[in-house]
């Protein structure tokens, strides 16, 4: 049976690529409480096309 929760899955998508014009997109995988954090989630990671770390946000 599946779990019954508030937790989801959300694609994390780096926002300085897009105007950059670098070819490629970074996408991260993440898991949020969606009780607990409604709004929309920002976290630094590390883009491979930019070769640095990044701002990504959540998109739907």
């Amino acid at each position: 049976m599946a779990k019954k929760g508030n937790r989801i899955q959300v694609i994390l998508e780096c926002t300085e690529q897009k105007g950059s014009g670098v070819p490629g997109m970074s996408r991260y995988i993440s898991t949020k409480n969606k009780k607990n954090t409604p709004d929309r989630l920002e976290r630094k990671k590390y883009n491979p096309y930019l070769r640095r770390v990044t701002v990504h946000r959540e998109i739907k």
